[in-house]
């Protein structure tokens, strides 16, 4: 496993945090309610951690194609 892989998940978490960061500081400074625009940064983080997990799981390694390893080809 290399260093990459391992701080993946790492990764995630800051965009999802850069995400709802920058939401959560819109909504301060458009309605000025701390609680509103924390409510709004909380969902923001789950639904961008969410989407991003869905479109790492869709990513599949590129596997080396072995033709004429197999009895039927």
């Amino acid at each position: 496993m290399s260093k990459r892989d391992k701080t993946r998940p790492a990764e995630l978490l800051g965009i999802a945090g850069a995400i709802a960061g920058f939401i959560g500081l819109i909504t301060l400074m458009t309605t000025r309610d701390v609680v509103f625009a924390a409510i709004f940064a909380g969902l923001f983080f789950v639904a961008s951690l969410v989407v991003l997990a869905m479109i790492v799981l869709t990513m599949t390694p590129t596997l080396p194609s072995n033709k004429g390893d197999k009895a039927h080809d």
